[in-house]
């Protein structure tokens, strides 16, 4: 955690953008490309661009991903990603995790739940990261949260059908993948997490931190 002026600890939980970054299943198409366009000192400025999946890194998923006619990421309601959420610890979990890694954790209506696994130490590089089964993402649904957020590029790996997606966006669960919760402890904080407004969109890159204690009042 870092303190900042207003003395708040912030833990930045989003992935940093590079070329050898991180990508779904380690894919390479998938990795971020950065074109330097002006460089001083024999240029005037600096100045680059970037080409990206929206899907690369920390982002919050659309209904428009998955489901033809679904909402696209303009539609995303900002005030359910300035919210009180909860982080749990999963490291021991292995493969994925299912109905009865979450039956004794405090998961209540109206929470947004963040998933702490081994992908936050290293496995999102790879293609056997820990997702969330479909048992789960049921098993959260019925418990009415608000939203989940997981610490691997994608709720799944391409179990057939994308039934953990489609059980979370058809219940009105907010999805927000890439997260590195390496340096979050257990507990309750505000979640702050807010996707670029791309029009259409299916998806957006976000910046993701968590706030420790309540947010200032004035």
């Amino acid at each position: 955690a870092r303190k900042g002026r207003s003395g708040m600890n912030i833990i930045d939980i989003s992935m940093p953008i590079h070329d050898t970054m991180a990508t779904y299943k380690g894919r390479v198409e998938k990795r971020p490309k950065r074109v330097i366009e002006q460089q001083t000192p024999q240029d005037p400025i600096n100045e680059s661009s970037i080409t990206m999946n929206l899907h690369t890194g920390t982002h919050l998923d659309a209904a428009k991903h998955m489901m033809h006619g679904g909402w696209p990421i303009e539609q995303m309601p900002l005030d359910r990603l300035i919210t009180r959420c909860k982080v749990f610890d999963l490291t021991q979990v292995k493969d994925a995790v299912t109905q009865a890694d979450l039956e004794s954790l405090d998961i209540r209506a109206g929470d947004f739940v963040l998933l702490k696994t081994q992908n936050s130490f290293g496995l999102v590089f790879g293609p056997d990261f820990v997702y969330i089964r479909k048992d789960a993402a049921q098993y959260l649904a019925e418990k009415g949260i608000k939203g989940i957020g997981t610490d691997s590029l994608g709720v799944e790996r391409d179990q057939p059908g994308h039934d953990t997606h489609l059980t979370f966006l058809k219940n009105d669960v907010i999805i927000l993948e890439g997260l590195d919760l390496k340096e979050a402890r257990p507990g309750e904080y505000t979640l702050i997490a807010l996707p670029v407004n791309i029009l259409g969109a299916e998806g957006a890159p976000t910046r993701a931190v968590l706030v420790e204690g309540r947010l200032p009042s004035g």
